[in-house]
């Protein structure tokens, strides 16, 4: 699934324009199969305007303090997102660190929970996904649904059997366990 953006900016006289209208692909690494990330926009200091409409510089997939991330991510049923038997694992984390910078570091090395200095919210806009938390708690979260995630440590799964799509928004934040990276 593409995902168009629309960006506006403004003119040399400081008039309102559309900056770009473009079709954004997912981003698809071969450790999590299945899984797409749609990295809309995001910078890493707050924006000041008026401006172009020109993405601002960004690299690491989540953002630092006074940063900010924009997307739509999909997560297909369990049943139908799995590894490969055989896996490179070196290339399949060199290719995680390539398409999605710092994601990596914050995932632990036995399973999907991870913890990362933000603020996130989540909204979903169809299927079903299960969040679970580090005490083994889950709240099933449906179309229309949100979620707050505050710095916490967590996972998603998708019990269901369509694909689920969630729009992600992420704010940096100060989290005295999570590392800056």
């Amino acid at each position: 699934m593409n995902v168009r953006r629309v960006v506006t900016g403004h003119n040399a006289e400081g008039k309102s324009v559309v900056a770009s209208d473009e079709e954004v692909e997912p981003v698809t690494v071969s450790l999590i199969p299945g899984i797409e990330f749609h990295r809309l926009w995001g910078a890493d200091a707050p924006p000041s305007f008026p401006d172009e409409g020109s993405q601002p510089a960004h690299t690491l997939y989540f953002p630092p303090v006074g940063g900010f991330r924009f997307g739509v991510c999909s997560v297909p049923p369990a049943t139908s997102a799995t590894a490969p038997d055989a896996i490179d694992l070196p290339a399949a984390l060199a290719e995680l660190e390539e398409k999605l910078p710092g994601m990596a570091a914050h995932m632990e090395p036995d399973g999907p929970m991870h913890t990362t200095a933000t603020v996130d919210y989540q909204y979903v806009l169809e299927g079903e996904v299960v969040l679970e938390l580090d005490d083994g708690a889950e709240v099933t979260l449906r179309q229309g649904d949100t979620v707050v995630q505050n710095g916490t440590r967590h996972t998603w799964h998708n019990r269901g059997e369509t694909t689920a799509r969630l729009i992600v928004v992420m704010v940096g934040a100060n989290h005295s366990k999570v590392p800056t990276t």
